[in-house]
């Protein structure tokens, strides 16, 4: 009977032990900030289904999958609250926010949930978000914009890039080509109560046609006075500027 009661004394213990641990472990979930663990992980995604997308058959590809190759500082939200600290890098081939805790070589990479309650803010303060726009053929495509003017009218810059496939020499006169990444630049814009974000291509009468009926002659005549041609980004802010004020 005494042996009885001592395993019974014994694993009473352990169950109040393993009770206190998980109740640390309920208070640990929620980590600086206030962000929970179970919410990050769940925005980080999986570790090894990441890394199996991330691997290129081709290592002698030209040119970079990435907008940059380094791991750059950013935060996290969601729903406009705080989630935590990271490093990331987008991978615009894959349209892929690759995302570690820690900017050490070898730490775990993860691809970030196309989520577009999700914003990962840029250490420059943009906001990059997984979005729907209409392109400049009409067609109805998702991927990451990242906002570079906000207002009635808000504009976005699209980062893609494209894989062509090497050729091989078909004889002594013609040079092989290898396989390479090619990237490419697109803009956007939405006006509030649209709805929908629209590819801005660059150009004065590009813009007039996105813009509201009732601001086009003015914004017409505010490009003519002040000799914009809008060919750059830095045209699209002036212009916006005018429309936002």
């Amino acid at each position: 009977m005494r042996n009885y009661l001592l395993l019974f004394s014994f694993v009473l213990s352990i169950a109040s032990a393993n009770a206190q641990t998980s109740g640390q472990l309920a208070n640990n979930q929620m980590s600086a900030g206030g962000a929970n663990n179970d919410l990050v992980g769940y925005l980080l995604g999986d570790i090894k289904s990441g890394d199996e997308k991330r691997t290129l058959g081709d290592s002698d590809i030209q040119g970079s999958a990435y907008t940059t190759d380094n791991f750059l500082p950013g935060k996290l939200y969601y729903k406009d609250e705080f989630q935590s600290t990271v490093f990331y890098r987008y991978n615009a081939y894959a349209e892929e926010i690759e995302v570690k805790d820690v900017d050490f070589d070898g730490a775990p990479v993860r691809g970030l949930t196309r989520d577009k309650a999700v914003n990962l803010i840029t250490a420059d303060g943009k906001s990059f978000s997984f979005s729907t726009f209409i392109d400049k053929k009409g067609l109805t495509q998702n991927g990451y914009l990242t906002k570079l003017v906000d207002g009635k009218y808000s504009f976005y810059k699209r980062y893609d890039v494209k894989y062509t496939q090497g050729q091989k020499a078909m004889n002594s006169f013609v040079k092989a080509t290898p396989p390479r990444f090619s990237k490419f630049t697109e803009y956007y814009l939405e006006m509030d109560g649209r709805n929908r974000i629209d590819e801005l291509e660059l150009s004065n009468r590009k813009l007039l046609r996105l813009v509201d009926v009732d601001q086009r002659e003015a914004l017409k005549l505010y490009l003519k006075e002040n000799k914009i041609k809008i060919n750059k980004e830095s045209d699209v802010f002036k212009a916006l500027a005018f429309l936002n004020k």
